[in-house]
């Protein structure tokens, strides 16, 4: 029989470069205590990088300056996945995920039906924000960005640029998700969105 530890290594050895390795993936090779020593020892011996509290990475080696690690976004996305939960990117992570602003936020503020809390990557933080389950309803991967990013823009404040890169941004959604996701938004949001549909009215 293998040592946990060496179990875990050759499964992790198995995945391509840059994967995230989260401990409840390896449940099934023993109890939590011994699965979190391994994971220790392996970051130890450099087969893995702790990226978060609970969240590490094989790591993808530049020549120039070291393990590199995963974005913060990406550690997002693993959180959701592990922890099960439904997230909506809000406010500037929205803008930014939509192109409709360069900056990178140095915080990306999920809201989420699970706890609050922060995890820090790097320099940068991931606040996950409880909120209402209505806010968690949108289908529409853009549909979704888009409500939350007209939101931090505020009514009336939605330049006319912006309004055309949301409105072809938003042709590109599933029509059915779409509609769908239009019943969500503040009236006067619905009124941007309701411009997207193929016959200009919901």
């Amino acid at each position: 029989m293998q040592s946990i530890e060496k179990q875990i290594e050759k499964s992790i050895k198995s995945k391509p470069i840059g994967y995230l390795v989260l401990p409840d993936d390896y449940l099934s090779y023993g109890s939590s205590d011994a699965i979190r020593q391994a994971l220790s020892r392996l970051q130890n011996k450099k087969v893995i990088v702790r990226v978060a509290q609970g969240i590490y990475v094989r790591p993808k080696i530049s020549k120039l300056i070291g393990p590199l690690v995963p974005t913060a976004e990406e550690v997002a996305e693993a959180i959701a996945k592990r922890d099960r939960l439904r997230t909506v990117p809000t406010g500037s992570y929205a803008l930014n995920a939509l192109g409709l602003s360069t900056q990178v936020p140095m915080n990306i503020v999920l809201l989420t039906d699970g706890s609050p809390r922060e995890i820090k990557v790097g320099k940068r933080k991931i606040k996950l924000k409880k909120t209402t389950p209505k806010n968690l309803l949108a289908k529409g991967k853009i549909s979704r960005l888009v409500i939350q990013a007209l939101k931090d823009i505020g009514k009336g404040k939605v330049k006319e640029e912006e309004e055309k890169k949301i409105i072809a941004l938003l042709k590109r959604e599933d029509e059915k998700d779409l509609k769908h996701d239009i019943a969500l938004a503040p009236v006067w949001i619905q009124k941007i969105m309701i411009k997207a549909l193929s016959n200009g009215k919901n």
